[in-house]
């Protein structure tokens, strides 16, 4: 009998201590769902064209940039939903701000970046804030270069003189 006693306020006291436990990661948000999406995934589109839009207001080149491919979206839900998306941005032909429909930029104006963006997003509220960018140009030297009328292409047997 005396530990039939005991059996109950242990239990209660080890209930306690798990439901002190999730109340406390509760108040950190630590519930956290991290999901691969795509592209075309639930609010995934709406967040790319406000990345695309915020990019080049915030960019001081005068052509604007355009999302050419999708590399990576996660979602991440806490108390938030938040994306961390990966992209591959090129200048487009279009002077500030249109984007959408223009193509992109070859030769000399060609210019590629790749683009991590971490954006918290209350999409029935149409609201989005980047938390965090990061940009690393990925112009290949061999894309800005011109070339040499005298060099040997893949279908040429021989150099052909210049007019």
């Amino acid at each position: 009998t005396m530990t039939k006693s005991w059996q109950a306020p242990q239990l209660l006291l080890a209930i306690l201590m798990v439901l002190v436990a999730f109340s406390d990661q509760y108040r950190r948000r630590t519930f956290v769902s991290v999901n691969e999406e795509t592209a075309v995934d639930n609010f995934v589109p709406e967040t790319l064209y406000f990345l695309n839009d915020q990019y080049n207001r915030d960019s001081k080149d005068a052509y604007s940039f355009r999302i050419i491919r999708v590399l990576q979206v996660q979602s991440q839900v806490t108390d938030h939903l938040e994306y961390h998306i990966k992209v591959e941005m090129r200048r487009t032909t279009c002077l500030k701000p249109k984007f959408s429909s223009c193509p992109p930029q070859d030769g000399e104006q060609y210019k590629q970046i790749n683009c991590y963006f971490s954006v918290h997003v209350n999409p029935w509220a149409e609201k989005y804030k980047i938390l965090k960018k990061e940009c690393k140009d990925h112009t290949s030297p061999v894309a800005t270069t011109k070339k040499d009328p005298t060099a040997l292409s893949a279908d040429d047997k021989q150099a052909r003189p210049l007019p």
